[in-house]
């Protein structure tokens, strides 16, 4: 899916008035309503499913950002649009904060991977507090909408991977727990159908333990003991560049400890990791 080519100017708002999360989300089905994909299914019917998405569970990013979805059968194409209220309301957003930027995105029920991947990609978009600032700034809807383009047209957007494409098995060791959820977003918008994540420690464990060693027991125990080993297949032709970001999160890996990444040539790999 080319997020550029999904997101119409006809499902862009600057002026959102909804009161509550309620209300918003109204807004928000009524704004999906002017694309003819979903035209078909009613406000009624796309507001009634975003809702029941966020009874599961808020779509309240944080820092003033929502992103309500849902996947609804009968839509045979994905619609995607954005809109401000910049009095914030209170979404249930997991950071507590008021919500101003919202972007819904519907799609078809089956179309599980490309759901995952629009949503990591306005996701890492809005994590950017310039880019949001711009866009709440914006004072019509095509200037909401070019901002976003622009800022999308100056990210490079993976090609289509060909059938034969050679891949790589990359394995990352990562001590910034905190990390973690980033790093599975970001392969997720690289295209990367799915990861293996395992529970790992580094050798300080074990070795404190080991009387030769028992002067150093303290500096073992002080060092950060739980790692969590992320195993993927990537294409080979984007492997600097999956490194690269990676370290865009870690800082550069051979100056600062915390992650260390490995890749080996996958000469043969059969099965798949995907997600679904």
């Amino acid at each position: 899916m080319d997020l550029m080519q999904t997101l119409q100017l006809d499902c862009c708002t600057v002026d959102l008035r909804g009161r509550d999360r309620d209300a918003v989300l109204r807004e928000l089905a009524e704004l999906a309503c002017q694309h003819p994909a979903a035209a078909a299914l009613g406000a009624e019917t796309i507001y009634t499913k975003l809702r029941d998405r966020e009874l599961q569970g808020s779509t309240g990013l944080g820092n003033g950002v929502a992103i309500p979805h849902a996947r609804i059968e009968g839509l045979n194409e994905f619609v995607i649009g954005m809109g401000v209220r910049r009095r914030g309301i209170d979404f249930k957003a997991i950071d507590g904060k008021k919500s101003q930027l919202f972007f819904f995105i519907i799609g078809p029920p089956e179309a599980n991977t490309e759901h995952l991947k629009a949503l990591a990609a306005i996701s890492r978009q809005t994590s950017s507090a310039r880019l949001c600032a711009e866009l709440l700034r914006a004072p019509s809807a095509t200037a909401l909408h070019e901002t976003f383009i622009r800022r999308l047209s100056s990210t490079p957007t993976p090609a289509g991977a060909p059938a034969a494409r050679e891949m790589k098995l990359m394995l990352l060791v990562l001590y910034m727990e905190e990390l973690i959820y980033d790093i599975l977003q970001l392969l997720i918008e690289e295209g990367v159908d799915g990861a293996n994540i395992l529970d790992s420690s580094g050798m300080g464990k074990y070795i404190s333990s080991v009387p030769l060693f028992a002067e150093f027991i303290g500096f073992m125990q002080s060092r950060k003991e739980h790692s969590q080993t992320v195993m993927a297949l990537i294409p080979a032709d984007r492997e600097q560049r999956i490194v690269e970001k990676i370290e865009a999160l870690t800082g550069d890996l051979d100056e600062n400890q915390g992650a260390f990444i490995v890749t080996f040539a996958a000469h043969f790999h059969k099965g798949s990791m995907r997600m679904m």
